[in-house]
């Protein structure tokens, strides 16, 4: 019993929810898709452009989610963007993946006493860490517009940057936020919303259209667009169906024999080298890490640091072994690599495994 116990909770941590999570969740407050684009500040004083964070504490923050917003904002070349962490050293990106920050948040503040124009706080493994939040209130306070991403809207709720406020977050997050913060709205069928300084999106591939919309904030529905088509996105907007993500029985009962079935669990290599499309690689590493078969590895020769598409510092985890299955990253749009990566998944664990990276991805497949 008490092995059955862990793997349901290593199963509910995987994917994001808990079984009571999952369950049919009482209304809560809709918002109409009609409502306006997001609307940012300008940059504060003598900034030409405005000086956007992504933030982690070093114990791990949610891989698509961290690195989505630094990759997109940066390819815009709209703002200037910077990687942070909460201490020195490397930061463990959950599911996959090493990054070495641009600063912490102490060299941040150091330099930039003005504090930063946009905060993005993805999903942290250690959401009520009291550095992390008091640096977010912090910088709240100092003016900057708070983006969480994903269930980074408990470490803004913690920070009491959610009160009185509405917000999302993943779906299977929704019921347990809604007990703990009951002086927040917690909206459904929404992808992203803004309720003045504070933006928060649905679960981890939200961070793809709420990037695209703050670009869109930023230099308008042209340039949105033209980095959409690059990335091979055709729809950023804030459309959402909540109740098309719900986990079963047999979601449950899949996670847990694949978890038990250690001898078909198997390790894959991510190769990476400078100029990596970071995008991508987050994409192919974050959904095939979800499969229930799979640890993914990030291999470079040498095991020497490398400097993303955009200029993420990503750390490999191991040198490349011979016999290992490599992802089949290709050089496809960016964020077509979703759709790729679970068709490869399909082929090599079937169907089930991609439900459940669908289900704590919160993708919304193109129609």
């Amino acid at each position: 019993m008490r092995t059955h116990l862990v793997l349901i909770s290593i199963l509910a941590l995987v994917l994001g929810t808990d079984f009571s999570a999952a369950q049919a969740a009482p209304p809560v407050a809709v918002v109409a898709p009609a409502e306006g684009r997001l609307v940012l500040p300008r940059p504060k004083t003598g900034r030409a452009q405005p000086l956007v964070v992504v933030v982690a504490g070093n114990a791990g923050a949610e891989t698509t989610d961290f690195i989505i917003p630094y990759g997109v904002l940066k390819a815009s070349g709209l703002a200037e963007v910077r990687s942070l962490s909460t201490q020195p050293g490397p930061v463990e990106l959950h599911m996959a993946l090493r990054i070495q920050a641009d600063q912490t948040i102490a060299q941040f503040d150091a330099a930039e006493p003005a504090g930063a124009d946009i905060v993005i706080v993805p999903a942290q493994m250690v959401p009520k860490d009291p550095v992390l939040t008091a640096w977010v209130a912090a910088q709240a306070r100092r003016g900057a517009v708070i983006v969480s991403i994903c269930e980074g809207a408990r470490v803004l709720a913690a920070a009491g940057l959610l009160d009185g406020r509405r917000a999302t977050t993943h779906w299977a997050a929704i019921k347990k936020l809604e007990k703990a913060y009951p002086a927040t709205t917690w909206v459904r069928d929404r992808r992203y919303v803004q309720d003045g300084p504070i933006i928060s999106t649905t679960g981890v591939t939200a961070s793809i259209p709420a990037s695209l919309a703050l670009v869109e904030a930023l230099g308008g529905h042209a340039a949105a667009a033209g980095l959409a088509a690059r990335l091979g996105v055709s729809d950023w907007s804030p459309a959402h169906q909540t109740d098309d993500f719900q986990i079963t029985r047999s979601d449950y009962l899949y996670g847990i024999v694949a978890l038990l079935a250690f001898w078909r669990h198997e390790t894959v290599e991510a190769p990476i080298a400078d100029g990596t499309d970071e995008i991508g690689l987050a994409l192919w590493a974050d959904s095939w890490q979800r499969s229930y078969r799979t640890k993914v590895l990030s291999t470079r020769p040498g095991l020497t640091p490398v400097r993303s598409l955009n200029g993420l510092t990503l750390l490999p985890d191991a040198e490349p072994k011979a016999g290992r299955y490599r992802l089949p990253i290709s050089p496809r749009p960016s964020a077509s690599q979703l759709d790729a990566a679970l068709a490869a998944m399909d082929v090599r664990y079937g169907q089930d495994s991609v439900r459940l990276a669908w289900l704590g991805l919160e993708y919304d497949r193109p129609k």
